[in-house]
């Protein structure tokens, strides 16, 4: 390979490197304030769903075609993957008593938004076990040539967080440590709401 070559290649891959990290950094407060009464209906109504017995769900393909269910209980996960006008789908939400209607509406917001998972994942302050809602979001302005997919993460805590000068998720035992979930960094939307852009979609 020529030396001329080489450069044209270095520039290329230097420049989408560098419009994919300028695409990342501002992406999430924009596409948050753009989709945010979709997101915050995704979440209310995801809530409502999970808050008597817990349940996870998503879609397993980009057309959004192939939904994807955790339902647990407190020793067994059931786990099923249905086409999303199956009407088992909602046969078999009803047999585990979720809320059908409530479900068909999160999936249809969830498809709006681009909403690829959403569940519940536990944490602590001060010993106690707390939840948040945990949601995955894909988009096409995070896909960089040559690099693996991305998903837009969301966090969503029922009390104010802590944060540093740079946004930083903190933990409330030690402001001086980030708190990590799912051992990712996140950055602060609001004072409930963090963010973080990742390779993992749950």
């Amino acid at each position: 390979m020529n030396n001329r070559l080489q450069h044209i290649i270095y520039w290329i891959l230097l420049i989408v490197t560098a419009t994919s990290c300028s695409v990342s950094r501002q992406f999430p407060v924009n596409y948050y304030k753009e989709h945010e009464k979709d997101i915050v209906g995704i979440e209310a109504v995801y809530s409502h769903i999970a808050q008597p017995k817990l349940l996870s769900l998503g879609f397993t393909d980009r057309d959004f075609r192939h939904v994807l269910i955790e339902m647990k209980t407190d020793s067994i996960r059931y786990v099923y993957e249905f086409n999303f006008n199956d009407p088992s789908l909602y046969d078999s939400l009803f047999k585990y008593g979720y809320d059908t209607t409530a479900t068909a509406y999160l999936l249809q917001y969830m498809k709006k938004a681009n909403c690829t998972w959403v569940n519940k994942l536990d944490y602590y302050v001060a010993g106690q076990k707390r939840l948040l809602t945990f949601m995955s979001i894909r988009n096409k302005s995070l896909r960089a040539p040559f690099a693996p997919e991305k998903y837009f993460i969301l966090t969503f805590y029922s009390q104010p967080q802590y944060y540093d000068e740079n946004g930083i998720l903190l933990d409330r035992r030690n402001l001086r440590r980030a708190r990590k979930v799912n051992n990712e960094i996140f950055y602060r939307i609001n004072e409930k709401v963090c963010y973080t852009i990742s390779a993992k979609f749950r």
